[in-house]
């Protein structure tokens, strides 16, 4: 591997190490439902985001308030010598995708069927730190 590339992915690996993630796949939640929770905390500081899902009404904010928690939790096994007051974190990256579909029939009159479609969502949220620590 040459110089230039080694400092390159050195780089990058710092890079990652200042951001964690989680994901959450296949809630049951329809993504429309799900989105409109997410972007309430887009772009927020985490204290902030926490206490705006912990008394939001909404279901979807229920799950989003545990992704957000194991987001930080492996952001602290990422950086165990930091502490996350000092580090500043906000949520960076959120962004709600369509899961599977689960299809089921509705009676309808005169002999037909109409098509329910329930569905879910990938939820990925990505948190950042907004102090950049300098060597």
């Amino acid at each position: 591997m040459g110089v230039r590339k080694k400092i390159r992915a050195q780089q990058i690996k710092e890079e990652k190490k200042q951001q964690a993630f989680a994901k959450l796949t296949g809630c049951p939640t329809s993504p429309r439902k799900m989105r409109l929770v997410a972007d309430l905390v887009r772009g927020v500081e985490v204290e902030k985001a926490l206490q705006i899902l912990k008394f939001n009404s909404k279901e979807a904010s229920i799950n989003l308030e545990k992704l957000l928690l194991s987001a930080i939790a492996n952001w602290q096994a990422k950086n165990e010598d930091l502490s996350i007051e000092d580090a500043g974190l906000y949520v960076k990256e959120i962004y709600v995708d369509s899961a599977g579909m689960l299809k089921r029939l509705r009676p309808a009159p005169q002999g037909r069927a109409h098509r329910i479609r329930k569905r879910s969502n990938h939820v990925t949220l990505v948190l950042g730190n907004k102090i950049v620590q300098s060597k």
